[in-house]
């Protein structure tokens, strides 16, 4: 029986965008699937004590530019440090990710493309020439997908219907990778010792098979 991971983004954080190919990867090689809930990160920082990064001090965020540089090398990620278009309007492209979502299809893999139109192109979530491109490369048709989906308020409601999720796992930040045990992981760097969990979870399936 698969474990569904519940994965809490955001695509404007780029740490989501720098583990989404590998998620995707350390998923496939465990048996698992991928449950895309994007979530509302400004409220979350709220009702957690984070803070969004232009309320952080100054040493905080010349940390922040150098972890993301560290890790972009370990990843090997050409990330674009500090895009101009950073952050974006990313009603619409969340939108777009929850109707592919409820329609059965690769949501996980459209919201990596959409983090690449961001953190690698260094082009605004928002231009619908952008998302229709990122849906493009994940095998997706952006305006069929919008169509066949339910309307713009159905789609913020899940939204926000997330968020609240978001809470009440406990998550603070994104990206967040949740286990049905409600064990949950935090940030990109801590792919590795998801996939530690998930090989536990399988090890009691293979002694009795």
């Amino acid at each position: 029986m698969s474990v569904t991971i519940d994965y809490y983004i955001s695509l404007n954080s780029p740490w989501t965008y720098m583990g989404s190919a590998l998620l995707a990867e350390v998923a496939k090689r465990n048996g698992a699937d991928v449950n895309v809930k994007p979530a509302k990160f400004g409220p979350i920082f709220e009702k957690t004590g984070g803070l969004p990064l232009p309320k952080r001090s100054p040493e905080r965020r010349a940390y922040r530019l150098m972890e993301l540089k560290r890790w972009r090398e370990v990843r090997d990620i050409p990330l674009i440090l500090q895009p101009k278009n950073s952050p974006s309007d990313d009603a619409a492209a969340t939108r777009l990710v929850i109707a592919a979502k409820l329609q059965g299809k690769d949501a996980h893999r459209l919201a990596t493309e959409l983090g690449r139109s961001l953190w690698e192109m260094d082009q605004p979530l928002g231009d619908p020439a952008v998302m229709a491109a990122a849906a493009t490369r994940a095998g997706l048709d952006a305006a069929a997908v919008r169509a066949g989906g339910p309307s713009d308020a159905e789609l913020d409601e899940l939204y926000e219907r997330y968020t609240q999720e978001a809470l009440a796992a406990g998550v603070f930040g994104a990206p967040s990778y949740v286990l049905p045990s409600g064990e949950f992981f935090w940030g990109q760097d801590r792919l590795e010792l998801l996939e530690r969990a998930l090989k536990m979870l399988r090890q009691p399936q293979a002694a009795s098979a």
